[in-house]
């Protein structure tokens, strides 16, 4: 009965019939919105694990830049299975993205370098020599997560006319519609360099 309800309140939702255009602009304020995803990885024995990453760039499109410690576990378990899913959530307004997507680990120093931030050394630590958590530390890797499909949930409607809707809903029994449920797939991603405007950050 619950799954049924969930189903409906999604069917409320859902808005696949926005212009891609439309799509790809909502769901990059709302990426660019929030610093933090729980990354989602496989473990070799099978299970699955969640971590907070804080996104360090977005490249043209819907590319996604990590900063990772090269001897974390999540690079081994990268190096078995590199299919992720990224989820940011803003507590605030309740909207939230989900992005399934293929990781690739790369130690370019270039790179490395650009992205940069001096805030790296506070999760890398200095160990003297050449780690000491700067641009140049051996430790550091950069994980680009290619998403493959994207669900989020955005909000267009005032959070007072939100909550109005969900007593409302509880009254009558009928789902409210606390907001805008899109999806795009693989094919709809590929698009999105070539429709976007603005410069890209790399």
């Amino acid at each position: 009965m619950a799954d049924k309800k969930q189903d409906r309140t999604q069917d409320k939702n859902l808005d696949n019939e926005a212009p891609l255009e439309k799509k790809l602009e909502d769901l990059y304020k709302l990426i660019d919105g929030m610093e933090v995803a729980l990354m989602t990885t496989r473990r070799p024995d099978g299970y699955l694990v969640s971590r907070p990453m804080q996104t360090q760039q977005r490249t043209s499109g819907t590319d996604l830049w990590f900063m990772a410690n090269l001897e974390s576990h999540k690079l081994e378990e990268l190096a078995t299975d590199p299919h992720v899913n990224l989820a940011y959530y803003r507590d605030r307004t309740r909207e939230w993205v989900s992005v399934s997507g293929t990781a690739i680990i790369s130690r370019d120093k270039r790179l490395i370098r650009e992205l940069y931030e001096p805030d790296w050394r506070a999760w890398l630590g200095d160990e003297g020599g050449a780690r000491d958590g700067g641009p140049d530390d051996p430790r550091i890797a950069l994980i680009l997560v290619e998403a493959h499909s994207v669900t989020y949930l955005k909000k267009d409607r005032p959070m007072p006319v939100v909550l109005f809707n969900i007593v409302k809903g509880m009254v009558t029994g009928e789902q409210p519609k606390t907001g805008d449920l899109r999806e795009l797939t693989e094919r709809e991603l590929k698009q999105a360099p070539q429709i976007e405007q603005r410069e890209p950050l790399l």
